[in-house]
């Protein structure tokens, strides 16, 4: 994940400039790049780890040539962080790790501590405190933007095999009982067998409760007349993070406009 995670974000990096203006001479225009001193990172880890949020906000710090790279995260009852959260961090070149979390982590990373650093810019997915302390400081602290709720929706047709988009559901629900979860297919049969997954997949899984809550309040299973209702449907959902898996992806992906992450085929979760 962090060989992929530096190979898509180095294509990113931007380069400084100096321009001489056509005909003006004496005249000259320019750009000058430079990385931020120090970025603070919040990585949940009250209700569930995600070290995949460690890789995906601090590897770009760390190619953008970020000096300090600091990360805020709640420990668990017994004051650890867990392994992954850990590994993860030594991968991708954070330099420190505090145990705290909430809105609290936010405050102490925009104001600074006696022991915690004010930082340029904060970063990192959180519940609604985390959110709404990032709003709050902002202004006084650079953020990336405020991110409600994680959603997604996946955009099928007779492809897909059920079994795989229950699951891409069923881990999007997980993340938080406001989480948002769509299907649009063209196939009833697989809308159905995707449904009777979910029922029978749904009582081994150990955050079912948050799940469940998730499903009921904001997952939907739509069957579309054909694609091309499905896309038009998708584009203006306009979802975080978009599956799509029909016969040609590629072709599909053609006509999608508006979507955040998009993930091709029945592979790529």
């Amino acid at each position: 994940a962090a060989s992929n995670i530096t190979a898509f974000h180095k294509e990113q990096t931007r380069s400084s400039f100096i321009l001489n203006t056509d005909n003006r001479p004496g005249v000259i225009i320019g750009q000058k790049v430079v990385p931020l001193d120090k970025v603070g990172l919040y990585v949940p880890g009250g209700t569930a780890a995600y070290p995949s949020s460690v890789l995906m906000n601090a590897i770009p710090a760390k190619i953008a040539g970020v000096k300090e790279i600091i990360c805020c995260t709640p420990p668990d009852k017994d004051g650890n962080i867990a392994d992954e959260i850990l590994a993860a961090a030594a991968i991708a070149g954070a330099t420190k790790i505090y145990k705290v979390g909430g809105a609290q982590a936010i405050a102490a990373m925009a104001y600074s501590t006696e022991t915690i650093p004010s930082v340029d810019k904060i970063v990192g997915p959180g519940n609604i405190f985390v959110a709404t302390a990032k709003k709050l400081v902002y202004g006084d602290v650079d953020i990336e933007f405020p991110a409600g709720p994680s959603e997604m929706l996946a955009l099928c047709d007779d492809t897909a095999k059920p079994e795989y988009m229950a699951a891409e559901l069923l881990a999007q629900a997980e993340h938080d009982a406001n989480a948002a979860t769509i299907m649009v297919t063209t196939s009833s049969d697989v809308a159905q067998k995707t449904v009777d997954c979910i029922n029978s997949e749904l009582k081994e899984q150990k955050r079912a409760e948050i799940i469940e809550e998730s499903l009921s309040k904001y997952c939907h299973i739509l069957v579309a007349d054909n694609m091309q209702d499905a896309i038009d449907f998708t584009n203006t959902y306009a979802p975080e993070h978009l599956v799509v898996v029909t016969e040609d992806h590629y072709k599909t992906l053609e006509s999608i406009n508006n979507a955040g992450s998009i993930f091709l085929g029945n592979l790529t979760p």
